[in-house]
């Protein structure tokens, strides 16, 4: 088994809102999960933590729990994740505020039977099959939205966490049910990875190639590669990508099982 794992700030005076982890428990497979953290524009958002904090308290939990219960689906372990990060603030902070700290996420957890995979929100799983095809597994609510509904933070926070809307881990439990999630028969995956949004551009912001191109670039150069190359990317003033950040947190995550 090979596991590659790379993430880099969006900007080296601000902290890095992603996060990664890799695990390999003792009684075999393996898990990857990555979060991109929600940054909140200015202003009062009811926690005095932070994002980078709540990142790293859920993706811990969700990184423990996805290794040491084998018994608990992905979808009950984000659940119970969130409760969790959400019991460690919930006397100090006001988690019901629309911008409480919250994230992307992205898991994936094998065995010798299957690829477990979830999916919350904007940041990309990748399973690539023996033949070499690749499956984007995406939750593509956010990009349904017109972006003009999207242009103020207004607009944005009414559309978040709601019907019609779209959906990030937070600190309400129930989200999980909203999670795409599935499984994939173990010698049907012979690689995984996951991809912030910050990283993801590569493919579906710059176009520079497929998803299957996306996935041998990290394969055969490495993850800190492919964010070399998308930061090259945005750093083309002939190639403004007009959406969002111009340079954004970004974080891969690669294994060969």
């Amino acid at each position: 088994m090979r596991i590659d794992l790379a993430s880099a700030p969006g900007h080296p005076e601000r902290p890095n809102e992603d996060w990664l982890s890799a695990a390999i428990p003792a009684t075999g497979g393996g898990v990857l999960v990555a979060l991109d953290g929600v940054t909140p524009p200015s202003g009062e958002v009811g926690c005095s933590h932070g994002v980078p904090w709540f990142a790293a308290r859920l993706g811990g939990r969700l990184t423990e729990l996805s290794g040491s219960r084998r018994d608990m689906p992905l979808g009950r372990i984000l659940a119970q994740s969130i409760r969790d990060t959400a019991d460690g603030h919930r006397t100090t902070c006001d988690l019901s505020h629309v911008r409480t700290p919250q994230a992307t996420v992205v898991m994936a957890r094998w065995d010798g039977a299957y690829v477990e995979h979830l999916v919350l929100s904007d940041s990309v799983l990748l399973l690539e099959a023996p033949g070499g095809e690749v499956t984007a597994v995406l939750d593509d609510r956010l990009d349904r939205i017109p972006r003009e509904l999207l242009r103020t933070t207004a607009s944005a926070d009414a559309l978040r966490n709601a019907e019609g809307g779209f959906f990030t881990a937070a600190a309400d439990p129930a989200v999980a049910a909203r999670a795409v999630t599935g499984r994939t028969p173990r010698e049907r995956v012979r690689a995984v990875a996951a991809l912030t949004d910050g990283a993801s551009r590569w493919t579906d912001t710059f176009g520079e190639g497929d998803w299957a191109q996306c996935l041998a670039v990290l394969r055969k150069e490495g993850a800190q590669s492919l964010i070399a190359r998308v930061r090259t990317l945005e750093s083309d003033p002939a190639r403004a990508h007009g959406r969002g950040k111009r340079h954004d947190d970004a974080s891969a995550a690669y294994a060969e099982l």
